[in-house]
């Protein structure tokens, strides 16, 4: 969706380092990651420079301290509440690494879990800090009417009932309903229609959208606490965090897998104890099994697949904001696409001309006069017909005697001329030679899903334009790749009017559209299709889409026009709009989950043979360190098989290849 004229951001502005950086140094977890990851470095280099082992030991062992108290806390704390977790469990087992020589790895495992932390809390607090920006959409005093006086109060003392007085260029203060006058109004903040929406007696206007250039009269129907901003925020808010709550898939597994570790570890300690073994060889035994068991395999087993496919993104214009992302978007079965801004480029341009009966100008003329008539005006349809004036090197004089009026147009003089240039039906002209031409162009126009404009000269119409937001160059080609991916076919979910929503779908290639829809309507959209088994990815790019981004199993934003806060609900990020991109990280997902798989495999064959050795047999404590580094070495290199270009061209190659539906 279009984004609001208040928040918006570009990809330069999300992604510039110092705010990043000034936002992540606030935070605790990043700080004690930045400082684990530094003293990790420094220990690698001292360790390759041949200083004494009493340096990098020291260097790596601050690397243990700095970033593994916090989840060896969150561990600990864990544990009381009777919940043995992967933090504790890793903790140990750097721990163990570093008591068998293994230093480095452990250091690794560390700076692992504390970046992974760090780039789950910084994601958090800056989606907190754009809800807090959507709020401040709405302004923060309103006119309130009293009789015979006007007085400025706070937005959050208003009460339904009230009447506001709302002027040119205004955002408006509350949800209400327009009680006099008329005036256009962008509120594409809460719907996101791409062109202002004309609003008189009776019709419904929302807190925040931005006021044209017409006095209204509102009277105040919802507290701000209730009104349609608020409950956006609420939503993305309550969305948020339930996502936030996903997890990789060894997580899941990690409770049953760290209980079974040490209870088999304890066994192996006690139950021989027991019976009468000696002490040390059992307990060099239940410590051999504990290392072997030891997670460090099964976290490089998933982490590196995931972090290369991150980085390969990246380098192609897709932000993924972490791994359990780069994970989720390869299970996605279904995908909805947002229409203005995401499919198409969210802003209107000339698609047709058609002259009237008789014809009195050429079109260059009518153009020519209609972009000059329009010139002064700030209305994205002026602002359009200008833009196709430049375009083809029109001349177009000088207007004078410019008027607007709300909802019907601009009149100037031109060359001597009067030129009239508005909606049909709402300009104050005569018919012509020909209605019946008229009527026709203007049903031809309507048909095409196109906005209609007509151009009058000197009172008589001379031509009926065909305006639309414009598809992008991509857009088919991605929804038909994502439909060759997807278990379910391609869904488009849109505030605009019904007929532009199906001309754009049908341009797109998606047959099911649901239009007319505001962020509360989204989120339920995507909420049938999770109950109907649906894995959801969502596109889009607009405050009206925030609550719909963060509901959906995996949220896409598009980047360099997004609102501030759809970039931040998001958990990926198309930062150069390019529409191609999306199927290709999704193939590069579903490469990387089969590696992780893969990887998953080669590690518990290692841990289980081991295990069994020890168990069964008498496995040498150098044999299964030997073992245990042999497959975290091997599992992380297979891993970084996704960081060259080539895995991105593949992973392009498998999205746009013909092939059946599949759920992922």
């Amino acid at each position: 969706m279009a984004p609001s004229a208040t928040v918006q951001a570009t990809p330069r502005e999300v992604l510039a380092a110092p705010p990043l950086l000034r936002r992540a140094a606030q935070l605790p977890e990043a700080r004690w990651a930045a400082a684990a990851t530094a003293f990790f470095a420094l220990g690698g280099l001292a360790q390759l420079a041949g200083v004494p082992p009493v340096v990098w030991w020291s260097l790596y062992l601050a690397c243990y301290a700095t970033g593994g108290w916090e989840p060896g806390l969150a561990g600990l704390r864990a544990l009381r509440a009777g919940t043995l977790d992967v933090d504790l469990l890793m903790v140990v087992a750097a721990v163990l690494a570093a008591g068998i020589g293994q230093v480095l790895d452990g250091a690794l495992l560390i700076v692992i879990f504390a970046t992974s932390g760090a780039i789950e809390a910084v994601a958090t607090a800056r989606t907190e800090d754009s809800v807090r920006a959507l709020l401040a959409l709405a302004p923060v005093t309103a006119t309130r009417l009293r009789p015979g006086r006007e007085e400025a109060v706070p937005v959050s003392a208003l009460e339904p009932g009230d009447v506001l007085l709302v002027r040119p260029g205004q955002r408006i203060g509350a949800d209400g309903t327009v009680l006099a006058g008329e005036s256009d109004v962008d509120q594409a903040s809460v719907t996101g229609e791409p062109l202002p929406a004309l609003k008189g007696v009776g019709a419904t206007v929302f807190a925040g959208t931005l006021n044209g250039t017409g006095a209204l009269h509102v009277r105040v129907d919802r507290a701000a606490h209730e009104s349609v901003v608020a409950r956006i925020a609420a939503l993305v808010e309550e969305a948020s965090a339930t996502k936030a709550r996903a997890q990789l898939f060894i997580e899941k597994v990690e409770q049953r897998y760290a209980v079974g570790m040490v209870a088999m570890t304890l066994a192996l300690l006690g139950v021989p104890l027991a019976l009468g073994a000696e002490f040390e060889p059992t307990l060099l035994r239940a410590m051999t099994f504990m290392i072997v068991a030891s997670p460090c395999a099964v976290v490089l087993a998933t982490m590196p697949p995931l972090l290369a496919a991150v980085a390969n993104a990246g380098r192609h214009g897709v932000l993924v904001k972490s791994a359990a992302v780069m994970e989720r978007l390869g299970t996605a079965s279904a995908v909805a696409f947002d229409k203005t801004g995401t499919l198409t480029e969210g802003f209107p341009r000339l698609a047709s001309v058609h002259l009237l009966e008789p014809a009195q100008l050429a079109r260059a003329d009518v153009l020519a006069l209609a972009a000059a008539a329009e010139r002064p005006s700030e209305h994205p349809l002026a602002r359009a017909l200008v833009a196709a004036a430049d375009d083809e090197g029109l001349d177009a004089p000088a207007a004078s005697g410019f008027t607007s009026r709300p909802g019907r147009g601009v009149s100037a003089t031109v060359r001597g001329h009067r030129v009239d240039v508005g909606s049909p039906g709402r300009l104050d002209v005569g018919d012509g030679h020909d209605a019946p031409s008229l009527q026709r162009a203007v049903a031809a126009v309507e048909a095409a899903g196109h906005t209609v404009v007509v151009v009058a000269v000197d009172g008589l119409p001379a031509a009926v334009l065909g305006l639309t937001d414009r598809l992008r160059a991509d857009a088919r080609t991605a929804v038909a790749e994502l439909g060759t991916l997807m278990a379910r076919q391609p869904l488009l979910l849109t505030g605009d009017a019904e007929g532009a929503a199906r001309a754009v779908g049908a341009e797109a290639g998606i047959a099911d559209v649901r239009a007319g829809l505001l962020p509360a309507d989204k989120v339920g959209h995507v909420r049938a299709e999770q109950a109907a088994g649906a894995r959801v990815l969502l596109v889009g790019d607009g405050v009206n889409d925030a609550p719909a981004l963060a509901a959906a199993d995996v949220g896409v934003a598009m980047g360099r026009h997004g609102s501030d806060l759809a970039l931040e609900t998001a958990d990926a990020v198309v930062v150069r709009d390019e529409l191609r991109a999306i199927p290709t990280v999704v193939a590069l997902s579903r490469r990387a989950r089969r590696i992780v798989v893969a990887n998953l495999a080669i590690a518990a064959s290692f841990i289980v043979v081991l295990s069994l050795w020890d168990i069964l047999g008498s496995l040498p404590l150098p044999l299964g360190v030997l073992g245990h580094e042999g497959s975290t070495v091997l599992v992380g290199l297979n891993g970084l098989r996704l960081l060259p270009d080539r895995a991105w061209t593949s992973a392009r190659r498998a999205g746009s290849a013909p092939r059946g539906p599949q759920a992922g």
